[in-house]
């Protein structure tokens, strides 16, 4: 598990823009978080980040001073006193992965470097806790979250038709696409990797994209 304490130092290295800093999320700004996601990304009233509008996830879900013993972790974007934005992730601690869950600013914050440094917090408590595997999602109705992942050395490993739905319009709902990114922290020696006569065609040619263009760049890996 990570500590209130371990966190907070994480935090201080987090590469934001002059002025602003994460803090780590108190039960009593629970309200107010949620009323500023729902004012600022609307179309996230469905589909896999509505959670972050409910109070009762916070609540019962999510790593709290007072209840540590949880996996998800919301950091607050602060500028002075002012809440400027959101980032989480959350820890799995039986595949010893950490998915990178979302991350929200305030237009008049955008500059701030939020998603790098969401990036940068997700790697650094994956590597405190010896984690081996980082991923996440982005949409690709606008590239920044994409262009967050590539500065930040992941890889775009697939892209998935209709993984998620959101609000595209006023009352119009659609299924979108999503690019999904990872990073692999453990040497080549620790993966095992796929032998070819387990695999059909289909998948062995997927294979072989992912591991010779976006892995395993000078592995001496074969299968």
């Amino acid at each position: 598990m990570i500590t209130a304490a371990e966190i907070a130092r994480l935090v201080a290295d987090a590469p934001l823009a002059e002025g602003y800093r994460f803090a780590l999320l108190e039960r009593a700004e629970i309200g107010e978080l949620v009323s500023c996601i729902s004012e600022w990304l609307p179309h996230m009233s469905v589909g896999s980040a509505s959670n972050f509008l409910c109070e009762e996830f916070y609540q019962q879900k999510v790593f709290l001073p007072d209840a540590v013993d949880r996996d998800s972790i919301v950091l607050l974007l602060k500028h002075g006193d002012e809440l400027a934005g959101m980032y989480s992730c959350k820890l799995d601690f039986k595949t010893l992965s950490v998915y990178a869950a979302l991350g929200v600013v305030a237009p008049q914050h955008r500059g701030a470097h939020l998603a790098h440094a969401g990036m940068v917090f997700t790697e650094a408590v994956a590597r405190h806790t010896a984690m081996g595997f980082l991923y996440g999602m982005a949409t690709l109705r606008n590239p920044y979250a994409q262009s967050a992942f590539e500065r930040a050395g992941w890889r775009l490993i697939g892209i998935i038709p209709g993984y998620d739905r959101e609000l595209v319009a006023p009352g119009m709902v659609k299924r979108v696409f999503e690019a999904i990114y990872c990073k692999v922290l453990v040497s080549d020696g620790d993966l095992l990797y796929p032998q070819r006569r387990n695999l059909t065609p289909k998948t062995a040619a997927f294979v072989d994209w992912i591991l010779w263009t976006q892995l395993a760049r000078g592995s001496s890996c074969s299968f």
